[in-house]
């Protein structure tokens, strides 16, 4: 299976902003996560539909 620069490069960005997201989800403050209802076990799906969609 051959990937293109671009498909490859595309999924960089794309983990660059799942992990981004996650670390920035897992930094807010508890009153704050619990206020928009996001758990520490939601964090990694979270971030995960928040960039892939699904």
């Amino acid at each position: 299976m051959a990937f293109s620069h671009s498909k490859l490069a595309e999924d960089v960005r794309k983990y660059a902003a799942y992990r981004r997201t996650v670390r920035e989800l897992g930094t807010l403050p508890l009153a704050t996560r619990l206020d928009l209802d996001i758990y520490a076990g939601d964090i990694r799906k979270i971030a995960h539909t928040a960039v892939y969609g699904y």
